[in-house]
């Protein structure tokens, strides 16, 4: 029973999940000027992580034939035999139900709503269509990734005007244009294993020199885009002090991809990646909600936020 439990959570993909779950938190904290209503919050939070989890084994079940054949992925429970497919449909399928349930009942309709259309489109449209039809899967498909802080502000504001809009989908497009640079890093390091697989993968249909130089311009374009929420007054200088040592060090990575000192410097350029989301979206809490008394830390002062729209 054990040996089980531990397949199923495997299934759950905990560590992405996690990353999804922790940027979905920043986006309630955002959303309001001091705590979020905790109903809202633990409900949302849940309905949002069983939503992920429900699309992670979902990816399990469409990738079981790509997975066998990836070093990457052989271990996972479908790949090794430890579950049959029609467990994981099953465990997807509850998650899911569980998830829009709780959503609905316990949070909002819109949260409800768009959590599902996130789910769709990684586990489907991403994982089901796009992921083998375009080497710009990742860029188009990075929408539904990206959509977790949206979930977590519509789940505490119900998106009542169009500051929440404006403020919660700048948080979207910094997830948005991260997803590129952090996993073609990876896919230059698997490229064999997604030639393998026959997933048309950019380092694959385009080379790892083009796809170095992609990784590139993203990684600019992320570090411009970071600095957008001070543009906007959205956050203040603590945050802007993170984003600019994080953003530097992200873009010594993508020069550093031209010339690596060894074949596994794109993976540590994937791990920085993940420290690097993580960090800056805790740089972006921090300024708003544990650092009021800094000058300038958060917009108008920290909590005391003036909505517009």
């Amino acid at each position: 029973m054990a040996f089980k439990a531990r397949e199923y959570w495997t299934l759950t993909k905990p560590r992405v999940v996690s990353l999804i779950v922790f940027t979905a938190l920043v986006g309630m904290f955002l959303a309001v000027p001091g705590l979020p209503p905790w109903r809202e919050s633990v409900f949302g939070l849940l309905g949002i992580w069983l939503a992920a989890a429900s699309a992670a084994a979902i990816n399990h079940l469409i990738d079981q034939r790509i997975d066998k054949v990836m070093a990457r992925t052989a271990h996972r429970p479908l790949a090794t035999g430890a579950l049959r497919p029609v467990q994981v449909l099953v465990f997807a399928l509850a998650l899911g139900a569980l998830s829009m349930a709780i959503l609905v009942l316990l949070v909002n309709t819109l949260t409800a709503v768009l959590t599902f259309a996130s789910l769709i489109g990684y586990a489907v449209i991403y994982t089901g269509w796009l992921k083998r039809a375009t080497p710009q899967n990742i860029v188009i498909g990075g929408v539904a990734g990206a959509a977790p802080p949206l979930l977590g502000w519509a789940a505490v504001t119900n998106m009542q005007g169009a500051w929440d809009w404006a403020h919660a989908l700048l948080l979207v497009l910094i997830i948005f244009v991260w997803t590129p640079p952090h996993f073609w890093a990876l896919a230059i390091f698997r490229r064999d294993d997604y030639a393998r697989a026959l997933v048309p993968m950019l380092p694959v249909t385009h080379g790892v020199a083009y796809t170095r130089w992609s990784i590139l311009v993203y990684t600019v374009l992320l570090v411009v885009i970071t600095l957008l929420p001070v543009a906007i007054g959205m956050s203040g200088v603590f945050y802007l002090g993170g984003a600019v040592v994080l953003g530097l060090v992200f873009l010594w990575y993508a020069w550093r991809m031209f010339d690596p000192p060894d074949d596994f410097f794109p993976m540590r350029m994937f791990n920085y990646s993940v420290v690097y989301l993580m960090a800056l979206f805790a740089f972006l809490l921090i300024d708003h909600w544990l650092m009021p008394w800094l000058p300038g830390a958060g917009a108008a002062g920290g909590l005391d936020w003036q909505r517009v729209g």
